[in-house]
């Protein structure tokens, strides 16, 4: 009788240690993600407020529940620094019960949330920040670089107009993390594809006045004047270029990352017949017309390809979540990792080792005015570059992640 108690006693303990394990599989009952983007400065139209939008779209569209457990999101603005988004984030994890955390433009930024979430073992999915440094030396097995890098900016624009015989070239780069990273990876692109590179200035973040910096890239006799910045930077120097005439003298302007929103603000008669990279157009196909129009009407603005990719990201995440039935890190980045992307955004995407999420990208002209049939019919298509050749290959990053094959 007492080894029959004893056994059911067991097997009642058993049992409700099961249930508490079934129950405990979603942490604290909430799958809460922390959207950490530049809600007030020179980024803030490319992310901001569209990108915690683009997420809170997808978590609707999602049904706001995964497993039972409600889905939050939560916002802060890291101000573009990097000590300041650490506090966000190290408040969120420690007292806010936050999971993941989303977007992170600014790569300096970025590269420290990198570090926090790696060592508090939270999912990171970077969609704003730009460095190819993420998914190479820093390379993190908690992080997914979702939408671009500098590698594959670089990489498609950069080499295509050096095909074409603009082979000189002169940069005027951001004096950050980013910008010196797209700077190394255009400046490598120019010179595998047999260019040359005839100088480079560095500016200060949220600069206003580029006519030093466009002095110096007019007396360059460079047949490329590259701008390896963004934002509110790009805008001003295409702005300020174009007052001073660089195109009219000859030279070509390459914004190496240029979002439609900065397009539209700068207007097709300043802009026309830039090169750019992008990872989204919202004309491309129906559902990304479907979306974008969604977008429009909640934010104003079509979505950019930052707010584009989160809203992929999110929705990629939550399916994880609710495929293996748990929120624990470890799980999701596996689960993600092994599952192709297939939505709006990316055709046949996936996720490397590296944390790279590798999908097409395009190469776009800037219409000429007569050539648009409305407020954000912007580009013309000139290329569709797969994943494969858009992105750096998986074994010349050097993540420390990646084995050897």
């Amino acid at each position: 009788m007492k080894s029959l108690v004893a056994a059911c006693c067991a097997a009642t303990m058993a049992l409700a240690s099961s249930s508490i394990a079934a129950r405990a599989q979603i942490s604290d009952d909430v799958v809460k993600i922390g959207v950490l983007t530049d809600m007030s400065s020179l980024y803030a139209d490319a992310t901001g407020k569209g990108s915690l939008i683009a997420v809170e779209m997808a978590a609707a569209d999602f049904g706001g529940k995964v497993k039972g457990k409600p889905i939050q999101i939560v916002s802060g603005d890291h101000q573009n620094k990097p000590d300041v988004g650490v506090g966000i984030a190290r408040n969120w994890f420690d007292n806010e019960k936050v999971d993941a955390v989303f977007d992170v433009p600014t790569s300096s930024v970025a590269l420290a949330i990198q570090q926090l979430t790696r060592d508090k073992n939270k999912v990171f999915i970077n969609s704003g920040g730009g460095t190819s440094d993420l998914t190479g030396p820093a390379c993190s097995p908690t992080t997914v670089h979702w939408t671009y890098d500098t590698y594959a900016l670089s990489n498609v624009a950069g080499r295509a107009m050096v095909q074409r015989g603009e082979d000189s070239w002169f940069f005027i780069t951001a004096d950050y993390a980013f910008g010196a990273a797209l700077e190394r990876d255009a400046s490598n692109v120019v010179k595998d594809t047999g260019g040359k590179l005839l100088g480079n200035v560095r500016h200060p973040l949220n600069s206003s006045d580029f006519s030093s910096y466009l002095l110096q890239a007019q007396a360059s006799k460079a047949k490329v004047v590259a701008l390896a910045n963004a934002g509110g930077d790009t805008t001003n120097a295409l702005k300020q270029a174009a007052e001073f005439g660089l195109m009219k003298g000859g030279q070509k302007l390459i914004a190496l990352l240029l979002e439609i929103t900065d397009v539209h603000g700068i207007g097709l008669k300043d802009g026309q017949g830039l090169i750019l990279t992008d990872a989204f157009y919202w004309d491309r196909d129906d559902d990304t017309r479907a979306f974008s129009k969604r977008f429009m009407e909640k934010v104003g603005h079509m979505p950019t390809m930052i707010q584009a990719g989160l809203y992929s990201a999110t929705m990629h995440y939550l399916k994880a979540i609710d495929a293996i039935g748990t929120d624990d890190t470890t799980k999701v980045m596996a689960q993600m990792k092994a599952t192709p992307i297939h939505d709006f955004f990316a055709r046949d995407g996936h996720i490397r080792e590296d944390g790279r999420m590798v999908h097409d990208m395009y190469l776009f002209e800037v219409k000429k005015p007569e050539e648009s049939k409305g407020d954000w019919d912007l580009y013309k298509l000139l290329a569709t570059v797969p994943g494969d050749q858009a992105f750096r290959p998986l074994d010349k990053g050097g993540c420390p992640l990646v084995k050897a094959h």
